[in-house]
């Protein structure tokens, strides 16, 4: 019920951030531009936007006499989640990375990219497919799908609105209540900021927990753990050439590297997540203090950080 609101919300805010922009844009013939879009989008991303996404990065699907090894990973994942079997694809990019989509369980997709194949050993390919499998547990999938879907409808109104300034279209009419070309140049540049200020809003908080669940899943913290080191590591070296709309569906952000796409991170601090799973701290932060409160009951940060010693046991 929560992963259904949660959805449900997601849509609706998207819906009026797309509407809001069309306003600001075309005024009220852009706002009912944008309506229909919306409308339109939110029908194409629940059906269809794991389709999107596969075909966005050329991913193959893969049967078990092709990847055997892997297949049966994902299989024995499934078993222990008790999860329908998801389909398994290979994306041909050496940027070592992994994402799983879909609308529902019963359809969903776990894609990984050779690079990671290549990059890391079967414990720490276990950690991620195990660390994917939980947010196809926790029902992370379509949230994930539909806010890439949504989000690349927005840049897709601000690249419009960029062009209409550079053609002499968005005269100020106060009227129509559109904006001057100055006005549709600052939306073009603001309304991609809100859609991923929108996406880490959505993404940051689920990483955690589909760590916590995939090492669950996985038998061990170790390997999903290494496998987050290096591909932190390899992200810098061998950037994917990634849609910003998309970023958060990876289990690393795949546009680590472009500062200025990296201010709106929507993946957690990489230091820290690691240290989670081997259940230590980050070098420089400071211990937390235990709870002040003097009621005898533990505090939320209390019970996080009793969960996560706990799992690294």
């Amino acid at each position: 019920m929560g992963n259904q609101i949660r959805t449900a919300f997601l849509l609706a805010l998207m819906t009026v951030f797309l509407i809001l922009v069309g306003r600001l844009i075309g005024g009220p013939s852009g706002m009912a531009i944008a309506f229909v879009l919306a409308i339109a989008m939110n029908f194409f991303s629940y059906w269809f936007s794991d389709k999107i996404v596969l075909r966005m990065y050329r991913a193959s699907e893969v049967s078990e006499q092709q990847a055997p090894e892997l297949y049966q990973m994902v299989g024995t994942l499934a078993r222990r989640a008790d999860l329908p079997m998801p389909r398994v694809f290979i994306v041909p990019n050496e940027a070592p990375n992994a994402f799983a989509t879909g609308r529902n369980p019963q359809h969903a997709v776990v894609a990984v990219t050779q690079g990671l194949l290549k990059l890391l050993n079967k414990d720490e390919i276990m950690g991620v497919l195990a660390h994917e499998m939980a947010h196809v547990k926790n029902r992370d999938i379509l949230v994930g799908s539909i806010a890439a879907t949504m989000a690349g409808a927005v840049m897709m109104l601000a690249s419009m609105a960029r062009w209409a300034a550079i053609f002499g279209g968005g005269h100020s009419d106060d009227e129509e209540g559109g904006l001057g070309g100055l006005g549709l140049i600052v939306m073009s540049i603001i309304a991609p900021i809100g859609a991923m200020i929108i996406q880490m809003a959505i993404s940051r908080s689920r990483e955690y927990l589909a760590d916590a669940t995939g090492a669950r899943l996985a038998g061990s913290s170790r390997g999903l753990a290494g496998a987050l080191e290096k591909l932190g590591g390899y992200a810098k070296q061998i950037p994917m050439q990634a849609n910003p709309s998309t970023a958060h569906m990876f289990i690393v952000s795949p546009l680590t590297g472009r500062s200025l796409k990296n201010l709106f991170s929507t993946h957690p601090p990489m230091p820290e997540r690691i240290a989670r799973l081997r259940g230590t701290r980050p070098q420089g932060v400071p211990p937390t203090p235990p709870s002040s409160s003097g009621t005898g009951r533990s505090s939320a940060a209390d019970r996080g950080r009793a969960f996560w010693d706990d799992l690294s046991r």
